[in-house]
């Protein structure tokens, strides 16, 4: 058994079964099953139609009456060889499920379900005679495999079980007879014998009475449209294929959760950081902040006695220049270190609360903020007022 494997270049290898492959492959290469003749039937069939609409329907009908299994049983596909207008010649292929199920069980045990499930013999048929018709011989497994293969589709396939010459002399006639016999026509046919055959060389050319041509294995192999990948395989796959884009979602958000994570405690130690660096520049700069404070105490306890806009006769002054009129009278006057008190009466309580914002808008009188209660109405609808003010 060989495969090949596409990583930049091919690589072909040689491994003496499945299993030795399945150990070999990973889930994530793109796998193409090429099975035996031995595992499959190969058929040529003609209809009679050319109709698009009718053509793929007709196949499988055809198929399910030419093949020995039920439709549940197999899968089946089917090639087009030529079209004319009398109708329309395929290569119509089938395996039965359960000798593929047995064949690739080593693969499907590790969840590597190939992407297409093909023939050998289509590969090389593909590969070395695109066009016309051709016999290949060649060696698979155990035995000796011919093939026609037409426009590059095998049409046609037998197996010689432990073949020498003289059973290839009595047997090719009779495949060809065969061949004949479902319209293949073998009459010059060419030749393609495997290197590792060579020793019939002369048997195969004096039946066919032309050249054999020398084939090896292709590197790398013709692709082929067939496809016998079983239904219950594509559902497996879809949900191998689901279940990778899921991982690699979980892992993109797991890469971006631990990315935040990341960059949340490198936050963190970037605060820790400033902290420190803010304490240790408190911790330095605390003698002279105490000294400001201090300083700044002093300031104010002696701002009564140095500030002009503290002194009494200043504060007098201004409360006279924000009387409205005469109507406003000051009675009594009383200033603290902290405190300003104006007792006072008005003719009515507006000339009272005009005084009032006479006061709190008088820029020299900014250094106090007033209040003003509410005034007593007196017998003679006057007004008793008391104005408060205390240092900003």
């Amino acid at each position: 058994m060989r495969f090949a494997e596409h990583s930049g270049a091919w690589e072909v290898r040689g491994v003496t079964n499945i299993e030795e492959a399945a150990e070999t492959l990973q889930p994530e290469d793109d796998i193409v099953l090429a099975l035996p003749v031995e595992l499959v039937l190969a058929q040529r069939m003609r209809l009679p139609t050319t109709d698009p609409a009718e053509f793929v329907e007709m196949v499988r009908i055809q198929i399910e009456k030419a093949m020995p299994y039920s439709p549940e049983e197999m899968t089946t596909d089917s090639e087009l060889i030529s079209q004319s207008e009398e109708g329309s010649v395929i290569s119509a292929v089938a395996v039965n499920n359960e000798k593929l199920n047995e064949l690739a069980a080593p693969l499907i045990a590790r969840g590597l379900i190939p992407s297409q499930v093909t023939v050998y013999a289509g590969h090389r048929a593909a590969t070395h005679s695109p066009e016309g018709t051709s016999l290949f011989i060649y060696p698979e497994n155990e035995s000796i495999v011919c093939a026609i293969a037409e426009e590059g589709k095998v049409s046609f396939t037998h197996s010689l079980d432990g073949a020498d010459a003289l059973q290839l002399q009595r047997d090719l006639p009779q495949l060809t007879l065969s061949a004949e016999l479902q319209g293949i026509n073998t009459s010059a046919p060419r030749v393609l014998l495997a290197e590792s055959l060579y020793e019939f060389r002369d048997t195969v050319e004096g039946i066919f009475a032309t050249n054999a041509e020398l084939i090896a294995v292709e590197v790398p192999p013709a692709e082929t449209r067939l496809n016998l990948l079983p239904e219950s395989w594509r559902a497996r796959r879809a949900q191998l294929v689901r279940l990778k884009q899921w991982r690699k979602r979980l892992l993109i958000g797991a890469a971006a959760y631990a990315a935040l994570l990341f960059l949340f405690f490198a936050y963190l130690l970037i605060l820790r950081f400033q902290i420190r660096r803010l304490d240790r520049k408190i911790s330095t700069d605390a003698p002279k902040t105490e000294f400001v404070r201090a300083t700044e105490g002093k300031w104010r306890a002696l701002a009564p006695a140095i500030d002009p806009h503290y002194y009494p006769i200043e504060v007098i002054l201004h409360l006279f220049d924000s009387l409205p009129s005469a109507d406003v009278r000051i009675t009594i006057f009383n200033q603290s270190a902290r405190q300003i008190s104006v007792d006072g009466e008005a003719n009515s309580a507006a000339l009272a609360y005009q005084f009032a914002d006479k006061v709190k808008k008088n820029p020299d009188l900014q250094t106090f903020q007033f209040e003003l209660g509410a005034p007593k109405l007196l017998p003679n609808d006057h007004a008793q007022f008391r104005l408060e003010g205390k240092p900003k």
